[in-house]
């Protein structure tokens, strides 16, 4: 665990997500990180590409990533793929409206708060899920997907719209859909290895499973067999490897939706990123 002084050089990079969902939080966070640090870079990358140049041009300055959980999945995976985690330590300030996965991981979700912890606190050693492909998890993952966090413009964000489309629909008659009504996912036939035990074998339908980076090296994994009457109870083991298998599954990760796939195997690498957070008390 590692203190940081505020006469650290940071690299400040700003998603462009954020600073068109919220510009004041944005302003908020880059004055703090401006006045609590002694040389502070400012970089407002406006694509993917000049995300990940800013990023590897970093030189000695300390990444801070001010946006939403998008792009601290993004930065992360970038620096996996360089093999630069182990020596950097990440700092994220949440801006925009999927925060669900920071704010899992301790970091404050106000824009002062967390500058300052930025500034002031401590870096903390995380385990990562490392899947077959390269690709990373660092929450959580779900299948079948949980939905996302409701967008900005959604009903659910906004109550008030919801009401008006509810006064729109009394107002107007409801014409028949001529459409097939979607319907939620259905049990799937899946087959769950923990460290190459059969946890759920393809025979036995699931309603869901879920796959979640715990301590010392080891992944938790609940599964939720389907039942008929009276709720299964949950499987549960930990592992370091996580094998699915199935015909054509897709799941949630962190922040957005992978698949279809019919075999994944994910494996826990033991405090492989640093995230700077709050310091205790």
């Amino acid at each position: 665990m590692a203190t940081f002084a505020t006469s650290d050089q940071l690299l400040v990079v700003i998603d462009p997500v954020a600073r068109r969902t919220d510009g004041e939080s944005v302003r908020i966070a880059k004055d703090v990180l401006s006045a609590g640090a002694a040389h502070t870079k400012v970089c407002l990358p406006d694509d993917p590409e000049e995300f990940a140049r800013a990023l590897a041009r970093r030189g000695s300055r300390r990444p801070v990533v001010v946006g939403d959980d998008r792009a601290l999945v993004r930065t992360v995976s970038l620096l996996h793929r360089r093999r630069e985690l182990t020596e950097c330590a990440l700092s994220v300030v949440p801006v925009g409206a999927a925060l669900s996965l920071a704010r899992s991981l301790g970091v404050p979700t106000g824009a002062v708060a967390a500058a300052r912890a930025v500034l002031d606190g401590v870096e903390r050693r995380l385990d990562l899920l490392v899947d077959d492909s390269d690709g990373v998890v660092l929450g959580a993952l779900r299948i079948p997907p949980v939905s996302p966090e409701a967008p900005p413009d959604s009903p659910s964000a906004h109550p008030w719209l919801r009401t008006c489309q509810s006064l729109v629909r009394t107002l107007v008659p409801v014409r028949p859909s001529r459409e097939t009504p979607v319907t939620g996912p259905g049990p799937s036939r899946l087959r769950v290895e923990v460290d190459g035990v059969t946890l759920v074998d393809l025979g036995q339908p699931v309603a869901a499973v879920s796959v979640t980076p715990g301590s010392s090296g080891l992944a938790e994994v609940e599964v939720r067999p389907a039942s008929v009457g009276a709720e299964a109870s949950p499987l549960r083991a930990s592992g370091r490897t996580v094998t699915v298998v199935g015909a054509d599954f897709r799941y949630r990760s962190d922040a957005g939706v992978v698949g279809p796939v019919r075999r994944r195997t994910w494996t826990v690498w033991e405090g492989a990123w640093g995230l700077t957070l709050p310091t205790a008390g």
